[in-house]
């Protein structure tokens, strides 16, 4: 009997692997998870990939359309642009300002919301109570108008739009863990650990943190896709990204006034946009279904 109850310890899953299996066997975040995989390569290797530079002109191969139209062309695959600039190229180029962008003010955001949320989450009194209220005033704000807020001061560009998205989101963060602290800090177990002598920090980093750990993982996905749409939107309105920069958005923008005589110089850019925004909700929505009875 010994022998049976050892065997079968040995073979429970961790509670990584029992995570990976309820993610899986949504097909649909499946889909999701090597989308964005296949995205995040495209952001890393995109520059070796291209066959063009994003900036390089060619007068003789204005506004091409793709080459499954009859008048396309196997060299400019996606087509090009009315400068001659071939689309598939700023494409691959553009996902790291869109995409690869959208990750990395993500993790800054993550960061401080992580720091601030948990530093207020562990107190008590007047200052959580200020902070509980000054977020709430802040999330009444969308994060697109935050963001543009900042960039009217800060004025736009890319180094801007990594400070104005990030602000925007970073209350998010805090809030979310603010909000999941102090929840945690209610159950009996937490009580527990202080009556048998736990310091706040074993207390929070023990007992706390591996039931938060679920609401940091959701939250950063819903912030990439709001920092996605966030950043092509500035780009859009000409306040992010500027010409000739190939960020998404700010193609959408440059292929306005061509929409009616060359259609692609919106729509790929606009498909690009929406399949990364929908392949990390696909992610985000799978991670969320898989975590509940991880938790529970």
């Amino acid at each position: 009997m010994p022998q049976i109850s050892i065997y079968q310890e040995d073979h429970i899953p961790s509670p990584s692997r029992r995570l990976w299996q309820a993610f899986s066997a949504n097909p649909f975040a499946l889909v999701g998870f090597w989308s964005v995989v296949f995205l995040l390569i495209i952001a890393v290797f995109g520059p070796l990939i291209a066959p063009y530079s994003p900036e390089m002109q060619d007068p003789k191969a204005m506004l091409l359309p793709p080459s499954w139209d009859p008048a396309g062309t196997v060299e400019h695959f996606l087509g090009t642009d009315d400068l001659g600039r071939d689309i598939f190229s700023r494409l691959l180029y553009g996902a790291q300002l869109t995409f690869g962008m959208a990750l990395f003010i993500v993790m800054t955001a993550l960061v401080l919301g992580f720091i601030i949320g948990a530093l207020s989450g562990m107190t008590r009194g007047l200052k959580s109570s200020v902070l509980s209220h000054l977020l709430d005033a802040l999330l009444s704000i969308p994060s697109l108008l935050m963001a543009i807020l900042v960039v009217a001061v800060t004025g736009p560009g890319l180094e801007n739009i990594f400070w104005a998205v990030g602000l925007a989101l970073t209350p998010q963060f805090v809030r979310a863990i603010h909000q999941a602290i102090h929840e945690e800090l209610q159950k009996e177990y937490v009580t527990a650990a202080r009556l048998d002598g736990a310091n706040s920090l074993q207390i929070f980093w023990y007992v706390i943190m591996p039931n938060v750990w679920d609401t940091v993982i959701i939250q950063t996905t819903l912030a990439i896709s709001a920092a996605i749409l966030d950043i092509a939107a500035l780009g859009f309105l000409g306040l992010g990204a500027q010409a000739p920069s190939p960020e998404w958005g700010a193609m959408v923008a440059q292929g306005v006034d061509n929409l009616l005589t060359a259609p692609w110089l919106v729509t790929l850019p606009g498909i690009a946009i929406l399949f990364t925004v929908l392949a990390i909700n696909l992610v985000g929505d799978g991670l969320r279904s898989a975590l509940t009875p991880i938790r529970n």
